[in-house]
């Protein structure tokens, strides 16, 4: 079964007079969905704009991965386990929280920063909080985050290439930019599926796109 959501359709957030703003996939903050709290162990993906300066202050969490992945611009990094990154288009950082931790996220470059951020239950709580970035992923090379058995594959695709769906329990695929065809689906920037059951499913370019498609072990 598939389920589009289109990118129009997802919640606007933020603060705009701080110069953030945000969209979200499923329910987060003041919006509340009770239909749309999550999708196996996906449980936000939210699209975040922050101008010049602006930016998260240092603000806890607990029990979530964490995943980033930068659409334009650069984004500042600093949490209390000590690590201070810049995060670049192309690359894969993921904060485990497990029994807590804090960090803060900002736009500390000259240009507009858009980043996507992914947050994904563990199958267990608790545990010690780590952190890991991968510089510029290579195409199709998968990111496994275990401790929500989930696997991250990143697809750039270029006009009429296609690219399998992986065969999984759930699938959540969400497209960064261009234009994707799945099954008869057509999909824009912002716009996601939730796959149950995906099998000889396959997303195909209709220009040049980047796609990311998680790879679930349950839903």
């Amino acid at each position: 079964m598939i389920s589009v959501r289109r990118g129009g359709e997802r919640y606007p957030g933020g603060d705009p007079d701080a110069g953030i703003e945000s969209l979200h996939a499923f329910s987060f903050g003041r919006f509340y969905d009770p239909d749309n709290l999550r999708f196996g162990p996906v449980l936000a993906c939210n699209e975040e704009r922050l101008a010049p300066g602006a930016g998260f202050d240092e603000h806890p969490h607990s029990h979530t991965e964490i995943l980033t992945w930068v659409i334009e611009g650069e984004l500042t990094h600093r949490d209390s386990a000590g690590h201070t990154t810049l995060v670049r288009p192309g690359d894969v950082q993921c904060l485990s929280a497990a029994g807590g931790v804090r960090h803060e996220e900002r736009n500390e470059g000259p240009d507009p920063l858009v980043f996507l951020q992914m947050w994904l239950a563990p199958t267990k709580p608790g545990g010690t909080p780590a952190y890991d970035i991968v510089r510029g992923i290579a195409d199709s090379t998968p990111y496994a985050v275990r401790p929500a058995g989930a696997m991250l594959h990143v697809r750039r695709l270029a006009p009429g290439e296609r690219t399998a769906v992986p065969d999984a329990p759930g699938v959540y695929v969400h497209v960064v930019r261009g234009r994707v065809r799945l099954a008869r689906e057509e999909l824009a920037p912002g716009d996601s599926a939730r796959i149950t059951g995906a099998a000889d499913l396959e997303v195909t370019a209709d220009d040049t796109a980047e796609v990311l498609l998680w790879e679930l072990g349950s839903v």
